[in-house]
């Protein structure tokens, strides 16, 4: 039995599980240990099972607790409020100045929680009501938010950077490194591309009103500014404890959450309630993880041992000639593709087994690699008809906002994001600079 036909089997047979709405971590541990006990027999029952015991040696997982716990207690303490109202005072007399605040609330968003979804819930339900309620226009603001959330995934600490890692066995600083100046890049062509339409078209996103402006008074800009960015710098204390080499990555995880508690005992918003659901909200995510994790080994061991990853090397590179370029792009198309129907961890997991040894053979950098494959997620959260975002931002925007607005919004941000990837892969040294400067530092 070919190695190309026991790879066919087993990818099919679990997108065939996944499309019957199983849990992800459980058709993929399942797929793995079945197809172990087809091919080897009772014996090798024991072979995924071993493979998932590495995960007691990965001790970065220990950060996805601590991170995800950081994200929501600032979410339920109300500090995302405090940043969009910082935004309304200080960018609110420009035309467009609201979506452009929101544009820099889902940066900070992502700097506290490294989740899309935590993005989405808050612009939906804090920025886009005020925005309507300002006469901004619908469809603008709701690319905007949906947009802007999938850069959760991308700015440290992203959670998914976090799962790349252990899978590719590849450094989360380097990672984390190698997001940061493309996420940036990222929210800059989106706030471009606000404030030339509402500069052209200034009934898009108008400025607020001279008299509300004058009511906010000097006093009441710096207090709002002082607590807006109270999570930029916990996050910055955070990160540069642990650039100098004073915590390990670990610590300053551990940091980052206990910084992030006192901030909120500090503005008088720690309450039981606020912990409790923080509490229950980071043990769901982390043990959502741990459990896909577990999954992707169980799986990636069996595929390991057929050797299944030479023979499609050889299939690609030898017996189809392709050129590594045309295999990458032809694998950041397949991102898209699943995206419109699988979330980024469950794509990671069944593709990873053969798309990062491939592209380490192939001779690309698996760092560079990371960010391209987490860029064309976002790309796939937002591409109709079945993208992540579009059914959130459906079930948490307010009711004026139809389904056709959303699939009208995404479109130009769409545009801007096959931009944002193609000038990644032309210019390598935009994701990886960052990293080797650190390195040789």
């Amino acid at each position: 039995m070919s190695s190309e036909f026991i790879t066919f089997f087993m990818f099919s047979t679990m997108m065939m599980l996944l499309l019957t709405g199983q849990r992800v971590y459980g058709v993929i541990g399942f797929v793995g240990t079945a197809a172990a006990l087809w091919l080897w027999g009772e014996g090798s029952f024991e072979m995924p099972f071993n493979a998932a015991f590495q995960v007691l040696n990965w001790y970065p997982l220990i950060t996805v607790p601590f991170f995800v716990f950081m994200g929501y207690v600032m979410s339920e303490s109300g500090s995302a409020s405090n940043l969009y109202r910082m935004f309304h005072v200080w960018f609110g007399g420009i035309n467009g100045g609201l979506a452009l605040g929101t544009v820099g609330l889902m940066v900070l968003i992502s700097c506290m929680n490294g989740l899309s979804v935590a993005g989405m819930a808050i612009g939906a339900t804090i920025a886009l009501p005020e925005l309507l309620k300002r006469g901004y226009d619908k469809v603008m603001i709701t690319g905007v938010v949906q947009a802007g959330s999938s850069l959760g995934i991308l700015i440290p600490p992203s959670v998914v950077l976090v799962l790349y890692a252990m899978i590719a066995r590849q450094p989360v600083l380097q990672l984390w490194l190698a997001g940061i100046l493309p996420g940036l890049m990222m929210a800059t062509i989106f706030a471009i591309y606000v404030y030339i339409r509402c500069r052209l078209n200034p009934a898009l996103g108008p400025a607020l009103p001279p008299e509300e402006r004058a009511r906010i008074t000097w006093g009441e800009r710096i207090s709002l500014l002082r607590e807006g960015l109270m999570p930029l710098a916990i996050f910055a204390i955070m990160m540069s404890m642990f650039l100098t080499g004073v915590t390990s990555l670990v610590e300053s995880s551990a940091v980052g959450a206990l910084l992030t508690v006192i901030a909120a005992a500090i503005e008088r918003k720690l309450t039981w309630q606020v912990i409790e659901d923080s509490l229950r909200n980071t043990l769901s995510v982390s043990c959502m993880f741990m459990w896909i994790i577990l999954a992707a080994l169980c799986f990636s061991s069996v595929y390991d041992g057929l050797g299944a990853v030479k023979a499609i090397e050889t299939l690609l590179l030898k017996t189809w000639d392709f050129t590594p370029w045309t295999i990458l792009i032809l694998m950041l198309f397949s991102f898209i593709i699943m995206g419109m129907f699988l979330d980024d961890t469950a794509m990671l997991v069944i593709v990873a087994p053969l798309y990062i040894p491939l592209v380490i053979k192939m001779g690309f950098n698996p760092i560079w690699f990371g960010v391209l494959y987490t860029v064309t997620c976002q790309i796939a959260y937002i591409t109709p008809p079945f993208g992540y975002n579009l059914f959130l931002m459906r079930a948490m925007a307010p009711p004026e906002i139809t389904l056709v607005d959303i699939y009208r919004s995404i479109t130009p941000f769409f545009l801007l994001m096959v931009l944002s990837l193609i000038i990644l892969m032309a210019f390598p040294q935009i994701t990886l600079w960052l990293p080797e400067l650190y390195a040789g530092k």
